[in-house]
């Protein structure tokens, strides 16, 4: 999911389309905090852990 977000964030400013940009930033923080929350051995929704 960050990486996702982190394509989409390039696509979006090379480009210039704003809602890629938006998206993009959306996604890297719900990664990093998926990634924090498996990193911690919380689980969420089920998943103890995130790849």
């Amino acid at each position: 999911m960050i990486v996702l977000g982190v394509v989409l964030l390039i696509i979006g400013l090379v480009a210039g389309i704003g809602i890629l940009w938006t998206i993009g930033i959306i996604l890297v923080a719900i990664g990093l905090a998926l990634w924090i929350l498996g990193g911690m051995g919380h689980a969420f929704r089920g998943r103890r852990h995130y790849w």
